[in-house]
């Protein structure tokens, strides 16, 4: 496997549906309504129901454990959203594309920066992922 500098990771494309919203609520016990309930994200200046962001931050880092095969390799993992991913309640719900990218290599790890949209919108704003190898 190859950890040059510039080395593009595989695309990755996922959808989120309302059903994925609720089953994270339940495993993080994060029911706040504006991720399943329309009429209260509008409420709140929302456009729709949005994801929860840990479930956006841990879908996206599988660019990274997808392609090295060994999510324990991943020792550090930063991001700051940007803008949620806004989730319509027709099916398949909201699209997330995902790019990586290795952006450094330092002493037996290596710097991936992410990069997720959702709708045209940045989702993800300073992605980092650091692989030891």
């Amino acid at each position: 496997m190859s950890f040059e500098v510039g080395l593009e990771l595989p695309a990755k494309t996922f959808t989120v549906s309302r059903e994925d919203l609720i089953k994270y609520a339940g495993a993080s016990l994060d029911f706040n309504k504006i991720h399943w309930n329309e009429r209260v994200a509008k409420a709140v200046g929302l456009p729709n129901v949005i994801a929860h962001g840990m479930f956006t931050m841990g879908r996206c880092i599988q660019i990274v454990t997808d392609w090295i095969e060994n999510p324990a390799k991943v020792i550090d993992y930063q991001v700051r959203f940007a803008a949620p991913v806004v989730v319509p309640d027709e099916e398949p719900g909201a699209t997330v594309e995902v790019t990586a990218k290795i952006v450094e290599n330092l002493d037996n790890k290596i710097k991936i920066d992410i990069q997720a949209r959702s709708q045209a919108s940045k989702v993800l704003g300073k992605a980092v992922a650091i692989v030891e190898l």
